[in-house]
């Protein structure tokens, strides 16, 4: 390719600084191209002061005088009493704090305000406008501005784009005095054909190399996982310490991380946990757009919205919305965590075009990017291990994958994310050594220690709210696992009560571990091995032929 979008050291720099620096602007200058909004009341604590804020600052930049005295008033507060938590000032400054991360993310996804910001063609959104139409029949500016994720100016330019082409009829004003329109005879002829050709029907796409520069600025690479916000982000978690040394410095690493171990150690658990060390959140964009094709990424089964209020449902946050939000075709969520197992296939590496609806899914890896993608159980899934690695060759070294269209356009993406896989098996049975060398880190997973399984178990029973002496777990210790010969598993503090509790339920007793439900529960969690000659004897063929049996042990 003669140009990529990758160039790393053309990123942006401070965001949050570069988003304060156009607080002054954004606010004083009307948009014009936008939509009429709805008016909200300015609230006393943060509207006003972020835009007196504003104006402090330039005049700060343009009067040196005024500057130096306003640093001998600051001089002069900071020697007065601390102010209460109740104080103005102090919510002011904690609102303006709250705030920050949504100027930060505004300046990394600016909404666009006139269709060249948008950087997609004209014609892809007047195709996708008139589909909207010819669903919804009868549509005003706002509706169509809410269901493609555009400024009221955008869809108004469209609409008059459209009307010069007789695509559209005026309709009678809706209640509130918008302007409605609907799509004429040429129109809905124009909107099956642009139907025929692309199937998607959604919130406007965003071009392939803003994608591209997003997500190299949000990448979790970013944050370097130190020791203590290990121990503190897992401190509920029961593993060694031995364990923590070493998947710290694993998930600081570039490369991919191979877990392997016996089934029940923790696998799984550990890396379905790992989001909570960066605990941030990411812009995913709805779909993307390459050449004029649009490619779904945002799947709400995998994606989790953010549950930050103060972004999404503070009036404040409202009203800097208006002129600082970030651009609306993005969707703000929590890193992804992505895990899959037996069910992979070589098809979901790939972009997936659905030939029934004519669209385009994004494959598993682009949905994962800046955040977790796990393989689980690797070596049982339909593609073989070498055939999943030979895929990865490249976007494991490179950190980029190329990804090729049904019509033989080729175009690549980041791949920002940390890649696990976890194996019950050998490592060395699934690939050669090759290819274990390209993992970086091989982390073998083993049975807890008593001390950990005592905690771990009497953790469990709090959880389950149960009371278990410390003798019952002697018995457990002494007269299960050692007789047995079980490790200490972490899943089997979980499940053996998790039975437990079912007795106690259905015999409502009191909730109370005793040794008779313990028992009752690891004959029933186990698979015990049987006596072959006493199901024989009992078998219907022995009943017609008693001495068929002893017949067969004397041969």
């Amino acid at each position: 390719m003669d140009s990529s979008p990758f160039d790393r050291t053309n990123q942006a720099g401070n965001l949050a600084n570069s988003a304060a620096d156009s607080v002054s602007d954004s606010l004083a200058s009307s948009d014009s191209d936008s939509m009429a909004q709805e008016k909200y009341a300015i609230p006393p604590k943060h509207g006003l002061s972020l835009l007196l804020k504003s104006s402090r600052k330039n005049s700060k930049k343009n009067n040196p005088e005024k500057n130096k005295e306003s640093s001998q008033e600051q001089s002069q507060q900071s020697s007065s009493p601390t102010l209460s938590d109740n104080s103005p000032s102090l919510t002011i400054a904690q609102d303006e704090q709250a705030l920050a991360p949504m100027l930060a993310i505004a300046a990394m996804a600016k909404r666009p305000k006139t269709i060249a910001e948008t950087g997609l063609s004209e014609q892809l959104l007047l195709q996708l406008l008139i589909k909207h139409m010819l669903v919804d029949h009868v549509v005003s500016v706002r509706q169509l501005a809410d269901k493609m994720a555009l400024s009221g100016g955008i869809i108004q330019n469209l609409l008059d784009h459209a009307k010069t082409l007789n695509w559209l009829e005026n309709r009678q004003s809706s209640k509130s005095g918008q302007m409605r329109y609907a799509l004429s005879g040429l129109g809905n002829t124009e909107a099956e054909k642009a139907f025929k050709q692309a199937g998607y029907l959604g919130i406007t796409p965003v071009p392939l190399s803003q994608y591209c520069d997003i997500c190299l600025q949000q990448t979790s690479r970013n944050t370097v996982v130190v020791k203590e916000l290990l121990q503190q982000r897992f401190s509920k978690l029961m593993f060694s310490e031995e364990l923590i040394n070493t998947i710290g410095p694993a998930l600081n690493s570039s490369k991919p991380i191979l877990i392997y171990g016996a089934p029940g150690v923790g696998k799984s658990y550990l890396c379905r946990h790992l989001n909570l060390l960066f605990g941030d959140e990411i812009l995913i964009p709805a779909a993307i757009e390459i050449n004029n094709i649009i490619i779904q990424v945002y799947d709400p089964q995998l994606h989790s919205l953010s549950s930050n209020e103060q972004l999404h449902n503070n009036n404040d946050a409202k009203l800097v919305a208006l002129a600082h939000g970030y651009d609306p075709r993005w969707h703000l969520c929590q890193r992804p965590l992505l895990v899959t197992g037996g069910e992979l296939t070589a098809e979901m590496l790939e972009v997936n075009f659905d030939a029934t609806n004519r669209t385009y899914k994004a494959p598993l890896q682009l949905k994962a990017n800046n955040g977790i993608l796990l393989l689980d159980d690797l070596g049982r899934q339909k593609i073989s291990p070498v055939e999943l690695f030979n895929r990865w060759i490249i976007p494991l070294e490179e950190r980029r994958d190329f990804l090729s269209l049904p019509n033989g356009l080729h175009f690549e993406i980041p791949f920002e994310l940390i890649l696990l896989f976890s194996t019950n098996l050998a490592p060395q049975d699934l690939v050669d050594d090759a290819f274990l060398r390209r993992l970086g880190y091989k982390i073998k997973f083993e049975a807890l220690s008593i001390e950990l399984y005592q905690q771990l178990w009497f953790k469990t029973c709090a959880d389950y709210q149960l009371d278990c002496h410390h003798d019952i777990f002697t018995y457990l210790v002494e007269q299960r696992h050692y007789v047995d010969q079980k490790d200490f598993l972490p899943c089997l503090p979980r499940d053996l009560l998790s039975i437990v509790c079912d007795q106690i339920k259905f015999n409502q007793l009191a909730p109370v571990v005793t040794q008779a439900l313990l028992c009752f529960a690891w004959q029933h969690y186990f698979v015990h091995s049987y006596d072959n000659s006493s199901s024989d004897n009992a078998s219907p063929n022995n009943a017609k032929n008693p001495n068929k049996s002893n017949e067969l042990r004397s041969e």
